[in-house]
């Protein structure tokens, strides 16, 4: 009988409590009890009577994510009217050209009856007012007539002042007023993670802006060994070649010129030329139409510490000559197989490319100062630079 008596207690409990719960929620004024009232419906009226305050909160907000993401727009607006397109038109050999049966039905001409040419897409950089533009020496190499677009709707006729296969770069010329310049960034400020913009007209479809990060600085894999690329993973596609790469104030960093790509398409993973570079190499062919680089003739190796014990070498870190090309400049200067050199006209070498690259910085016909390590003791040797033959650019390129 007890246990009955509880059952009905208990219940009659949690409903009074449910029901005292629903007044409170949705009468609370029956309870007389304002502080309840007031602790209840205070976020709902908080905004619901202060429609100002809370807007204020959310512009607030906005502004700092907006801040944060660093819009490009400006950066855009400012580099995008120097850059244009480039179409170069190539006469393109027929593979069937010397197919018997394909003179027999279409004699020395394509079956259409025109010649055969093909068109190369391609971007260029506006750097001086003058009419200078930078672009890839694959774009134009080649061409017969190359045709720019600009921007601003103008297109005109270019003129090649010159290229250089080893670094990618070309020059073009183009007579125009009023051309729209783009500044030249100094490289030596950009840093991994930087924010970057890839502008060019890829595919053809018109100029295009993409947007990354350099993702590495001083690239020597994807191209010459005269060259370091910065890497970037702004969309890099073709079309894009010879066009801009600039930094989040717009200025010129590099000249986009390879991707790494199994189908043609960007990966994350495109190249571009650093402006300081293009901007020596551009100057070298409006000099002289051509680039001099130095040559001393000899096949270097990098000195591992493996390779240094075992030939009980105390230097570690250098460029052994493993040849020396007979009657070359660097035999003529005294150097021998097995001369480790540490340095070239007191420039530090620890690895091959710092070796390429210093050589061929010199002016040929100068003469150079080569610190070297010769066994135990150390050297120097006065090598008389000469200019590098074609026959060597066409080796290295292969």
């Amino acid at each position: 009988m007890w246990r009955k008596s509880w059952l009905i207690f208990t219940q009659a409990v949690t409903v009074a409590v449910a029901a005292l719960f629903v007044v409170a929620t949705f009468r609370p004024a029956w309870l007389g009890d304002n502080r309840s009232a007031s602790a209840i419906v205070w976020p709902r009226a908080s905004v619901v009577q202060a429609p100002p305050l809370a807007v204020l909160t959310t512009t607030a907000a906005a502004s700092a994510v907006a801040a944060g993401s660093s819009s490009f727009a400006a950066a855009a607006r400012r580099a995008a009217p120097a850059v244009v397109s480039v179409t170069a038109t190539k006469l393109a050999s027929n593979p069937h050209a010397d197919d018997p049966r394909f003179k027999f039905f279409f004699g020395d001409r394509a079956p259409d009856g025109a010649p055969n040419r093909q068109l190369g897409l391609g971007s260029a950089v506006i750097v001086a007012p003058e009419g200078y533009l930078l672009t890839n020496h694959h774009v134009v190499d080649g061409a017969t007539e190359i045709e720019v677009q600009l921007a601003d709707g103008r297109s005109t006729q270019a003129r090649l002042v010159g290229s250089d296969p080893e670094t990618d770069i070309a020059v073009l010329k183009i007579d125009l007023d009023n051309l729209p310049v783009l500044p030249l960034a100094d490289v030596r400020a950009l840093q991994v993670g930087d924010p970057v913009l890839a502008i060019g007209n890829p595919f053809n479809v018109g100029q295009t802006v993409t947007a990354g990060i350099v993702s590495a600085l001083d690239r020597t894999q994807a191209g010459s060994q005269y060259q370091n690329f910065i890497q970037t993973d702004a969309a890099i596609n073709p079309g894009n070649s010879g066009g801009a790469l600039v930094d989040g104030n717009g200025y010129l960093v590099g000249i986009n010129t390879a991707i790494f790509s199994n189908g043609g398409g960007s990966l994350g993973i495109g190249f571009a030329v650093p402006v300081d570079t293009a901007r020596l190499v551009m100057e070298a062919l409006i000099a002289g139409g051509k680039v001099q680089r130095g040559w001393i003739g000899v096949e270097p190796r990098e000195l591992t510490p493996e390779l240094a014990e075992s030939l009980s070498l105390p230097a570690k870190n250098g460029v052994i000559i493993t040849g020396v090309l007979q009657d070359g400049p660097a035999a003529q200067g005294g150097l021998r197989p097995g001369d480790v050199v540490l340095k070239v006209d007191d420039k530090p070498v620890r690895n091959t490319r710092e070796l390429y690259a210093a050589v061929a910085a010199l002016k040929p016909g100068s003469t150079a100062t080569f610190a070297l390590q010769r066994g135990a003791e150390q050297a120097q040797a006065q090598v008389r630079v000469a200019e590098r033959p074609t026959a060597a650019r066409q080796q290295r390129q292969r």
